[in-house]
């Protein structure tokens, strides 16, 4: 049997500053309010604007580095997974909250240069340390942040000047 999957991607700008927080262990919590936008023409060919917003959740790590370096309106990548919690709220009333649990963030924006002052691209995990993504090149004695066009005229750059060592008869 086919176990679930509890996956969302979400591409949208922050409506309001991430607000940071520690439990009581000193576990980070960053809270942030992500709007997406879709147009779509009606029935009668009129283009009408949707926004849908979600709440997302960064923990400890990546919630410092979303707090650090996001700010409103800010474009940003999230990948997570959805997450449902309840609540007593003043009357008594059970209260349910879903909310977005980001594990990975990528800055989208080309204003906002992220970390180090680099371009734009970064892409950050929940995983160990919550430190940046393998996506990086690594050059000299720190990381080097390209973009992806930078990345890929590299490369490209790279296979047009490639000459083996040794002829090869194959």
């Amino acid at each position: 049997m086919a176990r679930g999957v509890n996956k969302v991607i979400l591409i949208g700008n922050l409506g309001q500053d991430p607000e940071l927080r520690y439990t009581g262990s000193g576990t980070a919590v960053c809270n942030m309010r992500l709007a997406t936008n879709e147009s779509y023409k009606d029935r009668d060919g009129n283009l009408v604007d949707k926004t849908e917003w979600h709440t997302v959740v960064a923990w400890a790590r990546l919630g410092e580095i979303c707090n650090e370096y996001l700010s409103k309106g800010s474009q940003v990548y999230f990948e997570g997974k959805l997450q449902t919690r309840s609540w007593e709220d003043r009357d008594g009333n059970t209260r349910y909250s879903t909310e977005v649990k980001a594990q990975e963030m990528m800055f989208l924006d080309r204003a906002n240069n992220g970390p180090g002052g680099g371009p734009s691209g970064d892409g950050f995990s929940q995983g160990q340390g919550g430190g940046p993504s393998d996506q990086r090149q690594q050059q000299g004695g720190g990381p080097q942040r390209q973009s992806r066009t930078q990345q890929q005229q590299q490369q490209q750059e790279e296979q047009e000047t490639f000459e083996p060592d040794d002829e090869l008869p194959f």
